[in-house]
């Protein structure tokens, strides 16, 4: 059985859904992304990884599998009949690749990650301008589209979907881009993005009380 390794709300949900979306059934554990500890056991996550961030996919064989874009196309292809990822030799498999770095480089490493790392102390006003910016790109994209890649759900759209949702926690209004609001509506209208995000909100408010 696979095993994910996760932190409520980080980029890991993406992985969450994907798997929810594919009816893979994956062991869970709790990654505390601050303290580098494993809820479970106590343990030390970084020697789970290295990197000690999320998320971290333990594959049947027990090798670790790192980075959204990776684990992400991974879980597409271990069902494939679920076509959350395009074929190999589809040409839209390469969209799927770019979309995934997209939001990986553009969106989360680019603001999301210093919006939650550093205080607002002036310094995350270049990233915030850049964000605005880079959010056209998507929101042009989706202005006549139902998803980012083909006609149908993929790992790209899991992935978009996490960070649009963070992104209103970082001070961005994604409502002066009527094509992504009405996209996460799509998304979130999804049962297994419902089931991914009712769960792991729940697991932020057990930890916080």
């Amino acid at each position: 059985m696979l095993q994910l390794y996760f932190f409520p709300m980080a980029c890991s949900l993406s992985s969450r859904i994907a798997l929810i979306e594919a009816g893979v059934e994956a062991q869970y554990h709790l990654a505390h992304i601050w303290t580098k500890r494993v809820v479970d056991d106590d343990t030390d996550f970084r020697d789970v990884s290295p990197k000690g961030a999320v998320p971290v996919l333990v594959l049947e064989n027990g090798e670790r599998l790192t980075e959204s874009a990776a684990v992400l196309q991974y879980i597409a292809d271990v069902k494939p009949q679920a076509g959350l990822a395009p074929r190999f030799g589809d040409p839209d498999r390469y969209r799927l690749q770019e979309w995934l770095s997209f939001v990986g480089a553009e969106t989360h490493k680019a603001f999301l990650f210093p919006a939650f790392w550093y205080k607002d102390d002036g310094s995350l006003a270049k990233p915030r301008a850049r964000i605005v910016q880079t959010l056209s790109v998507p929101s042009a994209h989706l202005a006549d589209r139902e998803f980012l890649v083909g006609q149908r759900f993929t790992v790209a759209d899991a992935h978009l979907t996490w960070a649009l949702l963070l992104l209103r926690h970082a001070g961005i209004d994604i409502a002066q881009w009527p094509s992504l609001a009405a996209y996460l509506g799509r998304m979130q209208a999804r049962p297994a993005v419902r089931e991914a995000i009712a769960t792991e909100m729940a697991l932020r408010k057990t930890m916080a009380s």
